[in-house]
């Protein structure tokens, strides 16, 4: 495997984990306050509201659509307030529109169906869509129970594999990772759909992956090096796992950056809340899963298994390390 720290190298990111562990939580905290101050731009999904698309003909020019015009005919025609944006190509538009009292979705498609052909007389509705506002505050509830229950199974999964301990760092480590997240969506004010649920829950599994391979390092090198302290150890097992995590976080992340600037609006948060999820989740897996653990006095004897006797032989040799 191609391997970007020398081997026989070994950081020692424990000797400032309670200063960064400081400062990660002086983040959350502010994540928290904002988000308590600003709140969150809520989504039609979750607001309630219309969608409605729209797909205009070909343009002998080839020009794209031009969304301010959209906007202003939208305004003449009393329709304030809509958030118009491209989606698949640059003669499709789609119009999201806040519920409004007194008016229906047949009122405000045909609000909208005239507005778009005063403007290019060959424009057609193909969509038309409304979500009325206790769907959506159903769909926040939901939306909340589902990252709530994925941290307790993680907890229970984690627990049972590893140790409490280890457990407790993990979802600390989420916690830490969804709030961050939160906190950069109510900072930059972009809007929360469902697609940013999705891509926030994704954050958590893989941030999750990220760290089920380092703590089975941790596991296997406290049955290796028997004579190492645990802060040594964690240091040991972070160096190893750190080629892995930076080849895989930065060829995702390549994946994700051509989403963000190149997918277009629709997939604008998505793409937000991946990149964002993803770098500071490869950070917490050092600086905070790890960290706890030890902050909690975990010993090698809790993440030994339970021992049998018989003869099994002589241990493995220790592998030296520099100190």
């Amino acid at each position: 495997m191609f391997q970007v720290i020398k081997q026989g190298t070994v950081i020692p990111f424990m000797k400032i984990a309670k200063p960064v562990e400081a400062l990660c939580l002086l983040l959350v905290i502010g994540c928290i306050v904002l988000l308590g101050v600003k709140g969150l731009n809520w989504g039609l999904d979750f607001t309630g509201g219309a969608v409605i698309e729209v797909q205009y003909p070909e343009n002998p020019s080839g020009d794209p659509v031009n969304l301010e015009e959209v906007r202003a005919s939208l305004a003449k025609n009393g329709i304030e307030g809509a958030v118009v944006q491209f989606f698949g190509t640059s003669r499709d538009i789609s119009i999201r529109l806040r519920p409004r009292e007194g008016e229906n979705q047949q009122g405000i498609t045909e609000k909208v169906k005239t507005a778009v052909t005063s403007m290019n007389s060959g424009a057609q509705v193909t969509r038309s869509e409304f979500v009325g506002p206790a769907v959506g505050e159903e769909l926040v509830t939901s939306g909340i129970v589902a990252i709530v229950v994925s941290l307790i199974v993680m907890l229970a999964y984690i627990a049972a594999r590893f140790e409490w301990r280890m457990a407790t760092g993990a979802v600390i480590s989420l916690v830490y990772d969804v709030f961050v997240v939160l906190g950069v969506f109510s900072l930059m004010w972009v809007e929360y759909d469902l697609t940013v649920l999705a891509s926030v829950l994704t954050v958590v599994g893989y941030s999750l992956n990220d760290k089920i391979v380092v703590f089975d390092r941790i596991r296997e090198n406290a049955r290796r090096l028997h004579k190492m302290p645990m802060d040594r150890l964690f240091d040991v097992s972070l160096t190893e796992t750190l080629s892995r995590t930076i080849i895989t976080s930065g060829t995702t992340l390549i994946t994700v950056m051509a989403l963000l600037l190149l997918g277009g609006e629709m997939i604008y948060g998505f793409s937000l809340a991946l990149l964002v999820g993803i770098v500071f989740g490869t950070f917490s897996s050092i600086y905070v899963a790890s960290t706890w653990p030890l902050l909690l006095k975990i010993q090698r004897e809790n993440l030994l298994p339970m021992e049998i006797k018989k003869d099994i032989g002589e241990p493995e040799a220790e592998v030296p390390y520099p100190d």
